[in-house]
């Protein structure tokens, strides 16, 4: 009975979401014409996950800031969390330009695109091309000209940035501002409260979104782009044991209990390739797991501007892919380059489906790359989504762990308790 208990209450949303997988999976496949008709499914419970996102980053950042007295932590957790993020985005970039040359996946590549394709591509390279990639530019646009409208779009990077002086001038008022504290401490559980809920929707979400997808390209295409899926996934799964692994056993964390305590958004991420549909429940989790909610709440958020493993890694191989396919030979001296703006460009990609796209159709024609190549990614792009947003949910959360535990700030206790009470 008791392991039963525990089933309900620590396992029971991963096992609907995964049944929800297999049932989409199932319908898309049989009955594909009804299957595209579920996407509003999906679209119903991400609209849902937006509305969260913006009210409990800001209520969980201002609580934890203001908390502290020494304002000085907040600068070093923030500088530790910079210094992470970019050795783990480099390693990202490393791998993907490792195993592209080493696995060659557009390498006799039989090229199958339409006009609809190339009709999308191009819209994608007017984009790319008008993305600013100045570092200046970046650093001024992580600042909001209207909270309102930071929050309306939902940009993580300036609402944190506005939940960060919030916070500060809380602290600074003292006494005089208990009050908007205490309110902010009530707005953090309601919204807690408020994720618990809107949970319970995420199987139907995770429905409409695989059906939807093996719906409207159908089982054989997982064929057709085997061995461009495999790869890709080949190098998530390398990248995820060389770095993520080796980060969790540096600080002393075992990366199977970490894995257990968020396979619930980690299997929300892959089913639905948003990370937003999972950022919330994360969060939670990492804290539950023993990270203090003033760092899960400051870093996670900032990781999903500085700290996208999965997707960086993916451009990298993706631009070789597209290189490749049409016999183009770039130089290792070019590819440096290549990766080198990858490692700027790659910061701030919302983690939404489809962005990494436009990222990559302008840093081809920024190298004179053709970009046919992204026509014939957008076929799978569903399907890659899944695994290299899932990655940048497992770094994320293992970032928020590195560093609390730089901060000699990670309860060890906590963390033991809550997996012990986690086994079935």
């Amino acid at each position: 009975m008791t392991a039963v208990a525990k089933l309900n209450k620590n396992s029971l949303l991963t096992l609907h979401i995964f049944i929800a997988l297999v049932l989409g999976v199932i319908f898309g496949w049989v009955a594909p014409e009804y299957a595209v008709k579920m996407q509003p499914l999906a679209d119903i419970f991400l609209r849902m996950i937006k509305m969260i996102i913006a009210p409990l980053i800001f209520s969980t950042l201002v609580v934890g800031i203001a908390g502290h007295s020494n304002m000085k932590y907040l600068g070093k957790i923030g500088l530790k969390a910079i210094i992470y993020f970019e050795i783990a985005t480099t390693l990202a970039l490393i791998i993907g330009l490792v195993m592209a040359n080493i696995l060659k996946p557009g390498a006799g590549f039989n090229i199958d695109v339409n006009a609809s394709s190339m009709a999308l591509v191009d819209k994608m390279q007017m984009s790319g091309i008008a993305q600013n990639t100045s570092i200046v530019n970046l650093f001024v646009d992580a600042f909001p000209e209207s909270v309102v409208d930071a929050m309306a779009k939902g940009h993580l990077i300036q609402i944190v940035v506005f939940a960060i002086f919030f916070a500060i001038s809380i602290s600074a008022c003292g006494s005089k501002a208990r009050p908007v504290l205490e309110i902010m401490h009530g707005m953090c559980d309601v919204m807690f409260k408020f994720t618990h809920y809107v949970m319970k929707f995420a199987p139907m979400g995770v429905f409409g979104a695989i059906s939807a997808t093996i719906g409207q390209n159908g089982i054989k295409i997982l064929v057709s782009y085997a061995k461009l899926i495999g790869i890709t996934y080949l190098s998530l799964i390398v990248f995820l044991v060389l770095v993520l692994v080796v980060a969790c056993r540096i600080i002393k964390v075992s990366f199977i209990d970490l894995l257990r305590t968020i396979k619930a958004p980690a299997l929300l991420a892959f089913t639905t390739a948003t990370s937003e549909a999972a950022l919330p429940k994360a969060m939670e989790q990492m804290e539950k797991f023993g990270v203090p909610k003033s760092i899960v709440s400051f870093v996670m958020p900032l990781g999903y501007t500085f700290n996208l493993d999965g997707s960086t890694l993916y451009l990298t191989l993706a631009t070789l892919f597209c290189a490749q396919i049409v016999g183009m030979t770039i130089p290792i001296e070019q590819q440096l380059m290549i990766m080198l703006t990858l490692m700027l460009t790659s910061k701030g990609i919302a983690g939404v489906p489809r962005v990494s796209l436009v990222i990559l159709t302008g840093t081809l024609t920024g190298f004179g790359i053709p970009v046919v190549g992204v026509a014939v990614l957008l076929g799978i792009d569903q399907i890659l989504d899944m695994g290299r947003t899932t990655i940048n949910l497992i770094g994320n959360c293992v970032a928020t762990a590195v560093v609390a535990r730089w901060e000699n700030n990670l309860d060890y206790k906590k963390m033991k308790n809550f997996v012990k009470s986690s086994e079935i």
